[in-house]
């Protein structure tokens, strides 16, 4: 039966994707922050749309907020982001994992679970030491990003917490990837932002802390960086004022990525003018925040314009010589004074962690407790990490 619903719930997905992909044209809609644009349709048609997305959205996974705002029928109206809710509270403690997939298919079966040693908001910082958020990537969710860093991190005495930000429905930029009860990250980048801005700050009232220390993985690190140049995270007049100490990224999309040459593609297509939105149908399927991570986009360009990096923070940037989803690779680094940027092979070959896999490399982790704390954790380790098989 379980497997029945979740197949009719796909099939209802797939279903709504066409019927709203007739409604997507090349003219820009007023507001719309990916250019995404609608013709009219007949009332028969926004019925049938909106009996789709509400059978969606009653299948949503516990915990969204009681008189919630429903999906918006794109057919009649704009289908520009709507604003995100807090963040909602984990609901259960799921165990350590090696490795990213079986901690992937842990994560769909418990999309609300915490990675062990997180959201304890009970906890108090230690003198000297910051918070420590984990901001996961797209399609991922706070318990399989971070299943084996979060124990670690925890255990080294930090307080940790890892929120579930930017999910959404389907009409609301989020992709058919949210027919997937775990993935989270789909809506724009913008609005994710936000939304974790607002987690930080019940963080810092919780802890009693000033700052806290961002580590992010993939988009987490775009995240974090537009929260803190345009939300208020940090201060580039006065970095006393600084919501952040240290921003530790993995594989971060930061200059965007081509994705093995089809983003680029795609965004060279896009860039010939409206008629050539061929990202914003591709929108459909990945959602509204993995077009925005594209090489060259406008959200790219906006992010990297001017100031890239702000006083008073501690950068240190990480990426994979094997990465296959941030290509090139070496897109990830900001170049400029002060940044540490890191090859995660460089002084340890075997690791061939790709994308997915730097969360569970030994030395990825290794990586982020010496930028946490150089003096307790002055060596960094060294061992085997498996391209894309991360088990």
């Amino acid at each position: 039966m379980m497997a029945y619903r979740k197949l009719s719930g796909l099939v209802a997905t797939v279903a709504a994707t066409v019927i709203m992909s007739f409604a997507v044209t090349a003219a820009p809609v007023q507001g719309a922050p990916s250019g995404v644009g609608t013709t009219p349709a007949t009332t028969d048609e926004v019925a049938q749309a909106q009996r789709i997305v509400d059978y969606i959205n009653s299948a949503q996974r516990p915990g969204t907020a009681k008189g919630q705002v429903r999906a918006v029928n794109a057919l009649t109206h704009d289908v520009a982001t709507r604003p995100l809710g807090p963040v909602p509270d984990t609901d259960v403690t799921g165990p350590a994992q090696r490795g990213f997939w079986p901690a992937f298919a842990y994560g769909q079966v418990h999309p609300n679970a915490a990675p062990p040693g997180a959201n304890d908001f009970s906890c108090k910082q230690k003198t000297g030491q910051n918070p420590v958020v984990l901001v996961h990537g797209t399609w991922e969710n706070a318990y399989d990003n971070w299943a084996a860093f979060a124990p670690v991190l925890k255990r080294a005495g930090y307080c940790v917490f890892a929120p579930n930000y930017g999910r959404t429905d389907l009409l609301n930029g989020g992709g058919l990837g949210v027919a997937l009860p775990g993935t989270n990250g789909v809506v724009a980048i913008e609005y994710s932002a936000a939304q974790l801005g607002r987690y930080i700050d019940r963080v810092r009232r919780a802890t009693g802390a000033s700052k806290v220390d961002i580590i992010g993985h993939s988009q987490g690190g775009l995240v974090a960086r537009q929260w803190m140049k345009f939300g208020g995270g940090a201060n580039d007049r006065h970095p006393e004022r600084n919501k952040v100490g240290k921003l530790i990224t993995f594989g971060a999309t930061n200059k965007g990525t081509t994705l093995l040459g089809i983003g680029a593609l795609g965004r060279g297509i896009n860039n010939l003018g409206p008629a050539f939105n061929v990202l914003g149908v591709t929108e459909i399927f990945v959602g509204r925040s993995g077009i925005q991570q594209t090489v060259d986009s406008p959200f790219i360009r906006n992010l990297n314009r001017s100031k890239l990096v702000f006083p008073g923070v501690e950068y240190t940037i990480v990426g994979t010589r094997y990465d296959e989803v941030t290509t090139p690779y070496d897109l990830t680094f900001i170049r400029r004074p002060g940044v540490r940027n890191i090859v995660l092979q460089n002084g340890c070959e075997q690791d061939t962690s790709d994308h997915l896999a730097m969360s569970y490399s030994p030395r990825a982790i290794s990586i982020a407790l010496q930028a946490l704390d150089p003096v307790r954790f002055g060596r960094l380790a060294c061992g085997p990490s498996p391209w894309f098989f991360s088990f």
